[in-house]
């Protein structure tokens, strides 16, 4: 195929064809007719440039290599029994060679032309596969009771070897022009006559480029040694379980146990084992088990069912606590006590954190010092809320009712002191009327913008609310 430059180069040579052709469309007529002539067949030789033959097709890149398995895992007791164990990984396979590129198919080269030609290019040859990774040591867990049996144990648990790479193809052959450079003369006009004009036209052949070779693979990389794993006990290891993912519904009337085996690297694994033993030197040895339980109790007045698929988590620290992650959506009010390693979280009241948001205006009403602002709690869950106000009082500048479109000013921007908020149950009375307003801006008939902007909280938790409303100070 074309390198990028040569490709480029046509391009370049194309479009300035290209320029010469817009000139000789924009050539006025007053042109003598010879010169016209000369031009328009300066024209015609500039886009005549052609192809023949065609380009060899590109080779397919070679297959790479099976990775190799990893070496077997084994767990054992250490008794004293002398014992050998090979756990070696299995090499990479070999990639495999890509495919040469096919040579271009070039045809016979068109005889005098009154165009450029092109030969074909070979094809690019494929690129080798990449090998196989070698597979990893196995891995050996020994249970002992007597560090000294350990040096009756022989383990060899070494990385496969990567696969070799593939070799890269050939390219395939680019045709080459039989005739690289001919002429043709063009005549116009009768011969013998005065306006006979003649020209010259020479053509060229450009040969096919030879086929880009593949490139070769890559080595595979070689498996990495088997690991040891100690645990200084006689009894097999439970497995653990650090962390729970359960809904709220679950937890009920019932008792979580959680668990954590930890564990500590430490280095010098062949020097604990039999003479020659090849494994990786960091190992990890068992420290100790932790075992902790959670218990829910739930006090609350609303039943958890209403919270079934609500999720939480759980998960065990060093310390047998057990730490626990509320769902984002349920706001709960709860405690937690720690007796010996069980933790327990008792709940006494609940609500989701979607009902936190629902207040909605109520009424606007009176004006002066009665002027008030009334709001009422769709979830009706404001006797265990508390809530906070600030306002954005504004009024209309030209204090004109009729006017559609009034342009607004701040005559009040605050909190809303506590004496200035009553709450009936559910309904909010806010009076604007007391606030530090100047009484012009209270008056009956004015047009009026409020802005609040609400936080309400519940057992640390907080949301915020905005309501803006528009309307007119009744008479």
């Amino acid at each position: 195929m074309k390198s990028y430059r040569e490709k480029n180069f046509l391009e370049m040579r194309y479009l300035g064809k290209l320029l010469v052709v817009l000139f000789v469309l924009a050539v006025p007529n007053f042109l003598p007719p010879a010169s016209r002539a000369i031009v328009c067949s300066l024209a015609a030789w500039s886009t005549s440039e052609r192809d023949f033959g065609d380009d060899g097709r590109d080779g397919e890149k070679g297959e790479t290599g099976r990775r190799g398995r990893d070496g077997e895992s084994r767990t054992i007791f250490a008794e004293g029994t002398p014992l050998n164990l090979e756990l070696s990984g299995e090499d990479g396979g070999d990639g495999r060679d890509g495919r040469d590129g096919e040579d271009a198919d070039c045809d016979r080269q068109p005889r005098d032309v009154n165009y450029d030609l092109r030969a074909p290019d070979g094809g690019d040859g494929g690129d080798g596969g990449e090998g196989g990774d070698g597979g990893n040591g196995g891995p050996v867990t020994v249970y002992y009771t007597n560090l000294a049996d350990l040096k009756k144990i022989y383990v060899r648990a070494p990385g496969g070897r990567g696969g070799r790479p593939g070799r890269g193809a050939y390219g395939g052959d680019g045709c080459r022009c039989d005739d690289r450079r001919w002429e043709i003369e063009t005549c116009t006009g009768n011969p013998g006559s005065p306006d006979r004009r003649c020209q010259t036209e020479e053509f060229t052949c450009e040969d096919g480029d030879e086929g880009r070779n593949g490139r070769d693979g890559r080595d595979g990389k070689d498996g990495s040694l088997g690991t040891l794993t100690l645990i200084n006990r006689s009894e097999p290891l439970p497995p653990d379980r650090p962390t729970a993912t359960l809904t709220l519904a679950q937890l009920k009337d019932q008792v979580v146990a959680l668990s954590l085996n930890q564990w500590q690297m430490r280095s010098g694994a062949a020097s604990l084992l039999a003479p020659n033993s090849l494994i990786s030197d960091r190992y990890s040895e068992f420290v100790r088990r932790i075992e902790g339980s959670f218990e829910l109790v739930w006090n609350a007045d609303r039943s958890i069912a209403d919270f079934y698929d609500q999720r939480v988590s759980l998960s065990l620290k060093e310390d047998q606590r057990i730490g626990f992650s509320s769902p984002e959506e349920v706001w709960l009010d709860a405690t937690t006590t720690q007796q010996g390693s069980k933790t327990q979280l008792v709940v006494s009241n609940v609500i989701l954190k979607s009902e936190v948001t629902r207040l909605t205006r109520a009424d606007f009403s009176g004006s002066g010092l009665n002027l008030n602002f009334s709001l009422v709690d769709l979830a009706g869950k404001s006797d265990v809320i508390s809530t906070q106000f600030q306002i954005k009082y504004r009024t209309a500048r030209t204090g004109d009712r009729f006017d559609r479109f009034p342009d607004y000013a701040t005559r009040y921007e605050g909190i809303i002191p506590a004496d200035l908020v009553s709450r009936d149950n559910n309904r909010f009375t806010l009076n604007i009327g007391k606030l530090p307003i100047d009484s012009q801006f209270l008056r009956a008939g004015l047009p009026v913008e409020i802005e609040l902007f609400i936080t309400r909280s519940f057992a640390g938790n907080s949301a915020q609310q905005e309501i803006t409303w528009r309307g007119e100070i009744k008479r």
